[in-house]
């Protein structure tokens, strides 16, 4: 070992030498990456690598299929890492990827989310189609890795990418590291997992024997994030459901300023929540364990009522937590649900922790409830403002969950943490997550049609904010449902003001309950089918938000009965249609 002694004291030296001996490489990997994150913190330091020293051996494809945005952000991270090693390194989005070129790969990465009940995201659909089915090829050559995300609230969590790796292996592909599956709470494991696929990849690849850093003097932009959010104080929060209204919705305004955080419409905002005190204080009663017992997290160190407050999961449950309480448990009733999936699939919707608990009683332990509960996660909130209008502000348009289950009331635990926790002034941790798969056209006279039910109209005040803004009048048509037109017309002045002032040149209302046969989005859009399929074909790009499992398949549903009767298309043609929008990415979902 060579050290300039100028630079460190004797001490240092000794300690230096010390700390090092006898460690194995991934030890010395981990303390590389723990020694470049303290020089980062330092200032805003970018290591680079001396390119007279580096051979390149290896070149990567990174093929990344998502529909919020969190697939390409882990690819651009493994693209920095794998470049910094003097590895040649291509991402591509999966809708772009020639898929006969995968016989001729020789190292490809794979990063796909699951969406919904286990269905590939729409710029990945074509791919898994492709390698799970009759035309797969004969890989034999090809060595690969796959990073499946997905959320453990779901029945076939992570199913996209477990088929994609299933199917790999099945052709002959070698895997560099077994599938990698990530739930929502996942930074922590794609950090480590990127370290050890970068270990393992690079071994062969560069000689990493000597680096140098470079320091931008221009100081060090903080990036905030689910890890790291910033403090957003609360400058608004207003009801704008009406006296009689059975929903609770709350238009909620919070400054961004000095924080340096830039969003676009269509991109969604993290809050980082608590969870009810008094859902915190039942459990603790219910399962006899004194709130002032330590546990460990991987956050830190808390009180075990501190961990139930602001981080584990305890307002929803889900297949993963009911198993491991069955672990604890050994309750013969409990497993007859788990092991019927009609009963489970019942079971986990409107049922909390507290529910396990009084139903199915057993001794736990402080530690037993940190080991059965996952990680709280943030919630994610379409943003509702552009900041080409509002500048160093994010708006948000939150419905407040509450119902009674079990002679309890129940609340979602981030809907009651903004409805009953915060006020004006209150400090809001928040983070911006991307969302590429849902923007407005680049062209601003391009035309769109907007369908949105309930709090799903949020983004289309960012959008229609943004056009407002950049003075863009172009052809903008909005499908808005709800329940009632007196008490739940969402920012009614606003669209009014927006058709007046042209901005929005055609607004369509749906109000389900204001007459005795309920009436929703999907028959506004028959009623103006000739139109819609007219917009379509000059163009216009048509987007949907709101409730996955009904609205948004009742409205693509009607959207193909129109291609078929406006189009004159069989139902293969029009399926064909919708998925050609969707490629195109003319038709963008933002569902939930």
């Amino acid at each position: 070992m060579s050290i300039q002694l100028n630079l460190l004291n004797e001490q240092q030296i000794s300690s230096l030498v010390n700390l090092t001996s006898g460690l194995n490489r991934e030890q010395i990997t981990w303390l590389n990456g723990y020694f470049q994150g303290l020089l980062v913190s330092s200032g805003n330091v970018q290591p680079i690598s001396n390119s007279s020293l580096v051979t390149v051996k290896k070149q990567l494809k990174i093929l990344y299929g998502t529909h919020t945005g969190r697939s390409k952000i882990i690819a651009g991270n493994l693209d920095e890492r794998l470049s910094s090693l003097g590895i040649q390194v291509e991402s591509i989005a999966l809708d772009e990827y020639k898929t006969r070129q995968l016989a001729s790969e020789t190292n490809v990465v794979f990063i796909v989310s699951t969406h919904g009940e286990g269905e590939p995201p729409a710029m990945a659909e074509d791919f898994y189609g492709f390698i799970t089915g009759k035309r797969s090829p004969e890989l034999p050559n090809l060595n690969y890795s796959v990073v499946a995300l997905g959320d453990k609230s779901y029945k076939f969590f992570c199913k996209t990418g477990i088929d994609i790796d299933l199917a790999l292996t099945k052709s002959g592909a070698k895997s560099i590291l077994p599938v990698l599956t990530l739930d929502v709470d996942y930074e922590d494991e794609v950090e480590s997992w990127i370290n050890q696929f970068s270990n393992v990849f690079s071994e062969t690849s560069a000689n990493l024997s000597q680096s140098t850093f470079v320091t931008n003097n221009s100081g060090l932009n903080v990036n905030y994030s689910r890890k790291n959010p910033f403090l957003a104080t609360v400058l608004d929060k207003v009801k704008i459901t009406g006296r009689d209204s059975d929903k609770e919705v709350y238009h909620i305004e919070l400054s961004l300023a000095g924080s340096g955080i830039t969003y676009e419409p269509g991109d969604s905002v993290g809050i980082l929540a608590n969870n009810p005190p008094a859902l915190v204080e039942s459990i603790l009663i219910q399962s006899q364990i004194d709130g002032a017992g330590i546990v460990t997290l991987k956050q830190g160190v808390f009180s075990i009522k501190e961990a139930l407050t602001d981080h584990l999961e305890i307002t929803v449950v889900n297949r993963d937590v009911i198993r491991k309480f069955q672990e604890k448990a050994g309750n013969g009733k409990l497993q007859e649900i788990i092991e019927d999936e009609e009963q489970l699939d019942r079971y986990l919707y409107g049922h909390d922790f507290l529910d396990l608990l009084e139903e199915f009683p057993c001794e736990l332990s402080a530690s037993d409830l940190t080991d059965i509960l996952r990680i709280f996660p943030p919630r994610l909130y379409s943003i509702s403002s552009s900041q080409d209008a509002v500048g160093d502000e994010v708006h948000l348009t939150v419905s407040t969950v509450r119902y009674s289950h079990n002679g309890r009331q129940h609340a979602g635990a981030c809907s009651s943490y903004l409805a009953d926790r915060i006020d004006l002034d209150s400090k809001v941790a928040v983070f911006i997550e991307k969302n590429p798969a849902f923007k407005l056209p680049e062209n601003g006279q391009t035309p769109v049609i907007l369908i949105g039910a309930g709090t799903g109209v949020a983004p289309y005040r960012a959008f229609l904010q943004h056009r407002e803004a950049n003075n863009l009048k172009g052809k903008t048509w909005l499908f808005f449902g709800e329940r009632r037109f007196q008490s739940d017309f969402l920012y009614q002045s606003e669209w009014q003001k927006l058709l007046k002032d042209g901005y929005l040149e055609k607004i369509d209302v749906a109000f389900s309950r204001d007459q005795e046969e309920k009436l929703y989005v999907q028959h506004r859009l028959i009623d103006q089918q000739k139109e819609v399929f007219a917009w379509l074909n000059q163009g216009a790009n048509i987007y949907l938000c709101g409730d996955m499992k009904q609205m948004a398949r009742d409205v693509q549903k009607t959207l193909l009965q129109i291609f078929e009767t406006e189009g004159g298309m069989s139902e293969e043609l029009a399926l064909e249609h919708l998925k050609k929008l969707k490629k195109e990415k003319r038709f963008q979902t933002d569902v939930y």
